[in-house]
């Protein structure tokens, strides 16, 4: 039996493996068949502490499993589809049905951004397509972007781009907005922004990047083409635990509840990244998630030994 286990390979996973790997508690990490987490799709990454010059995400993913390797973690290429939390100890079933158990679990299969769906959005993803405005607007400095939805986040997204962007266009497909009343106040008065109502974005086009949408009007049923060098998807996210359900407890959108700390409603089964985080989804405080669980986790395991 392993004395913990890690579900996830994105910054949350990997800190916990690297703080776990340093405690000798030899952590499997199980990365998935698809490893690293979104920053796996993410070309630069300039707001990661310690790169005053950037780094490739895959690249920063690759120093995290090196580290994590370096210091005893067996990192596992299989994917977690089962588990079950229901004795003292914790099993994990992967793909072909193969069981693992441990004393304890850190669940850090993190979120995905939800997408339209539609032609070139996976093409030109992390290249004029991202799903991050704080993490990607300073790239778009006097250049024109558009933002998709009409919630807090979208709105949130729109603001903080006109920091860079000369112009932002806001597509929503209704005739109102769902964001506060507030924050749409605070979006009306920006003249950089335009919001594109009743619209739907039908293609995304581009060359080396993203240059252009194809849009239509749902009203009129009109197609037009606007140029933009960046399209922000804030729609919405979706956590990675199908796995999970009915073994932790949930919230209404999915993600992990915490209930004290990293502690998750199963005793010695813990949670860091955005799999838990729907609030702020940035590779750092995932990472510091990462940290915080794997502390508390080898504490947990301290105070449980036979």
């Amino acid at each position: 039996m392993n004395e913990i286990i890690i579900i996830g390979s994105g910054p949350a996973g990997l800190t916990a493996a690297i703080y776990l790997a340093r405690a000798d508690l030899k952590p499997k990490v199980f990365m998935g068949l698809e490893y690293g987490g979104q920053l796996m799709s993410t070309t630069e990454v300039e707001n990661y502490p310690g790169f005053p010059d950037g780094i490739d995400g895959p690249v920063l993913m690759q120093n995290m499993i090196k580290q994590a390797e370096k210091f005893g973690a067996e990192l596992v290429y299989e994917s977690i589809e089962k588990v079950d939390f229901s004795g003292k100890d914790k099993i994990v079933i992967n793909q072909s049905g193969k069981s693992y158990s441990a004393k304890a679990v850190i669940i850090a299969t993190g979120a995905s951004a939800a997408k339209l769906g539609i032609p070139g959005e996976s093409e030109f993803w992390g290249k004029g397509v991202s799903c991050c405005a704080t993490c990607d607007g300073a790239f778009y400095r006097g250049k024109t972007v558009a933002v998709i939805g009409g919630g807090d986040t979208a709105m949130e997204d729109a603001s903080f781009l006109t920091k860079f962007a000369q112009k932002v266009y806001i597509i929503h497909r209704r005739d109102q907005l769902r964001a506060s009343k507030a924050m749409q106040n605070e979006i009306m008065k920006n003249p950089k922004i335009e919001i594109l109502w009743n619209t739907n974005v039908l293609e995304v086009l581009g060359e080396e990047k993203v240059n252009a949408l194809i849009i239509k009007n749902s009203q009129t049923a009109k197609e037009s083409r606007i140029e933009i060098d960046g399209m922000f998807l804030a729609i919405g996210h979706n956590p990675t635990t199908q796995y999970l359900k009915d073994e932790v407890q949930l919230d209404d959108n999915g993600y992990v509840v915490v209930k004290e700390n990293t502690r998750t409603s199963v005793d010695g089964v813990f949670v860091a990244g955005d799999v838990r985080d729907a609030r702020y989804k940035q590779a750092i405080t995932a990472a510091g998630m990462g940290c915080m669980a794997a502390l508390d986790c080898e504490k947990w395991i301290a105070s449980n030994l036979p």
